[in-house]
């Protein structure tokens, strides 16, 4: 359980750094930067720390699921972006896979 937290804070500190690279302009604006890289550095750090007990390949399937998804709401709702139908298909098939991804990652060998 504890590494489904760890993972669980490595998505969202993940999610965060994305969000404040985007918000530095390409590394033009120091605290965007700053914040994005040591966000990284921690989620990093969490993300090993779930890597313990959750296997790569399901770790890293929800990471990137979840993180997409945040990422796209983020998108849209902070920064207004636009979305196409198959967009929308697209992020909820990736949903429905990490759901399954992490179902799987439930079972041991």
């Amino acid at each position: 359980m504890t590494a489904w937290l760890y993972l669980f804070a490595a998505i969202l500190l993940e999610v965060g750094a994305t969000t404040l690279l985007n918000m530095s302009e390409g590394f033009r604006r120091l605290l965007p930067t700053s914040g994005s890289l040591i966000l990284y550095g921690t989620a990093f750090f969490c993300l090993s720390r779930a890597l313990r007990d959750i296997p790569l390949g399901i770790a890293y399937a929800v990471w990137c699921g979840f993180g997409i998804v945040c990422i796209v709401a983020i998108g849209l709702i902070v920064f207004r972006q636009n979305l196409s139908f198959t967009a929308y298909l697209g992020i909820a098939l990736i949903i429905i896979g990490t759901v399954l991804a992490s179902m799987a990652g439930a079972v041991r060998h």
